[in-house]
């Protein structure tokens, strides 16, 4: 089932990396690089994850985003997040 996702790394990452990432929207926010945008299902999560991993980047948080609430800050009821602390 597809979803809305917000993936947070370390680092900064510019917009140029959003083919690599599928198209995905790619922010920065502070020393973080924000990765958001809808994923397929679980497998595609998980090339996601393995895409970060590849590139050796810090894997900060996993968010899975409600509908209607992708734009929303952190914080909202409705989400599921991980963050690795």
């Amino acid at each position: 089932m597809a979803a809305q996702y917000e993936i947070r790394v370390a680092g900064v990452l510019d917009s140029r990396w959003a083919s690599w990432f599928d198209g995905l929207q790619i922010s920065v926010q502070g020393d973080e690089t924000v990765i958001r945008g809808l994923l397929a299902d679980q497998a595609a999560l998980h090339g996601l994850l393995i895409k970060v991993r590849d590139l050796g980047l810090c894997l900060i948080s996993v968010r899975r985003l409600e509908t209607g609430q992708a734009g929303n800050e952190a914080g909202q009821d409705g989400e599921q997040t991980w963050r690795k602390t």
